[in-house]
């Protein structure tokens, strides 16, 4: 039993084709909307390439980027195919590729749907990319006399006002590394060279943060350096006080911000591939409905539609046994390839 079966006179069949005609054009302008979405997508990552780790990819802004350009091409194709379908002479040009044409719309349904997914699952890796990059910017801070390295401290300071975030997890990342240059530390200084002494590496590390990751909303004037020191401070408790820092860490500002762009994403796509799929159906309604016309020199005759000529179990064997037998037919070519190959020729002489 076909499934989906539906009836249609000329009149049905007109006006579906119609309406598929309109739905592909606006598949059309969705197809624009996700290339529009990924080539965004691809932007605010190369915005932030220098705190992500070298392994970060953009597989997903440029599966959208494609997904969107094959959207425009295969719907642009669908319109045409629909608004020629109203002329029984210039239809008949399309008939051999419809068939070809829906299997690529399936193929092309299924990677829609597999790059809406990956929107809502690029988190995880999104988050290692993240750590480890914005471990290694922090480590280069102090490297603004280092070709290649001398624009990171810019670019973290702006990262943390943007974002209103400090260090990788939390302020107390930066207690871990040596921010501040060389080049600014007085080694005559009997601190300084304590402070380096007292370190296995040699590093001059404080309990201080850069000035970008101070609140400005704070009534109080930031307290920026010996943040754990109670004493250096008038009426002032590290533990209990709200600190006039930033709380929260840049991986978990940045984490945020890129799931929730992806997350609104991935919910566009998922729309875009239901709209899709209704095409698709639609399409193969109209295919079928043109092709059972008993009378093609009647065109007020009725014809049937479907989806699928018989029902989804019936459909499922007959796809496994023609697998099997292509499979079967692949092997016996295989075997008498290997026969010929073992034959040798036979050698005469002449005495």
């Amino acid at each position: 039993m076909a499934l989906l079966k539906v009836k249609f006179n000329q009149k049905k069949r007109v006006k579906l084709a119609q309406g598929l005609w309109l739905m592909n054009w606006f598949s059309v302008f969705a197809g624009i909307l996700v290339f529009s979405m990924g080539l965004f997508l691809k932007i605010e990552l190369r915005k932030r390439s220098e705190v992500m780790d070298n392994s970060e990819s953009h597989f997903v802004p440029n599966s959208l980027i494609l997904m969107g350009i094959l959207s425009c091409a295969f719907n642009g194709f669908a319109g045409k195919i629909c608004y020629d379908s109203l002329d029984p002479a210039k239809f008949a040009k399309w008939k051999p590729l419809l068939k070809p044409y829906l299997a690529l719309c399936c193929v092309f349904n299924v990677l829609i749907f597999f790059v809406a997914l990956l929107c809502f699952l690029m988190r995880g890796s999104l988050d290692s990319t993240l750590a480890q990059g914005l471990k290694n910017g922090m480590k280069f801070y102090r490297d603004t006399d280092t070709p290649g390295r001398c624009f990171m401290k810019k670019t973290i300071d702006m990262l943390q006002i943007e974002f209103k975030c400090c260090g990788n997890n939390g302020y107390k990342d930066w207690f871990e590394i040596q921010w501040i240059s060389n080049r600014y530390l007085d080694f005559s200084s009997k601190e300084v060279k304590d402070r380096i002494k007292s370190n296995v590496d040699g590093r001059y590390l404080v309990d201080g943060v850069p000035f970008s990751c101070c609140n400005p909303s704070s009534p109080r004037p930031c307290i920026q350096y010996q943040v754990t020191n109670n004493s250096a401070h008038y009426s002032y408790d590290y533990q209990t006080e709200e600190l006039n820092l930033w709380r929260r860490g840049c991986r978990e500002a940045l984490l945020n911000y890129y799931s929730g762009m992806m997350s609104s994403m991935g919910a566009v796509i998922l729309l875009v591939w239901l709209f899709e799929m209704s095409v698709m159906v639609g399409l193969r309604l109209l295919h079928t409905s043109l092709e059972s016309i008993t009378n093609p020199e009647d065109p007020e005759c009725e014809s049937e539609g479907w989806v699928l000529e018989n029902s989804l179990k019936d459909t499922f064997k007959s796809a496994l046994e023609n697998l099997k037998k292509l499979g079967k037919f692949n092997q016996v070519e295989a075997g008498a390839e290997g026969e010929e190959g073992g034959k040798t020729p036979a050698i005469t002489t002449v005495s």
